[in-house]
């Protein structure tokens, strides 16, 4: 899982990159409104990668990991319809 979510940042982020290097190396001799609409682009990539990155799955229990009192943890994991095992 966080194998996944981590080849998706790094494939969102070389794609910005991708659009930086090729707006300006290649596009901007071609059309100079082109290469700065591929900028903004880029642009909006770097906060929707880190939204990606961190997003949580629904068997992801982070908002209330094991604390190590047993009888707090049993007492969320009923709540929470889960079985300890």
């Amino acid at each position: 899982m966080y194998a996944r979510r981590r080849r998706n940042y790094f494939l969102m982020m070389g794609g910005c990159i991708a659009l930086f290097v090729s707006a300006w190396t290649v596009v901007r001799l071609w059309s100079m409104p082109v290469a700065i609409g591929m900028c903004v682009v880029a642009m909006v990539i770097p906060p929707v990668a880190a939204m990606v990155a961190n997003r949580r799955g629904p068997d992801d229990r982070w908002w209330d990991d094991p604390s190590g009192d047993p009888k707090s943890d049993e007492w969320w994991d009923e709540l929470d319809g889960k079985k300890r095992r």
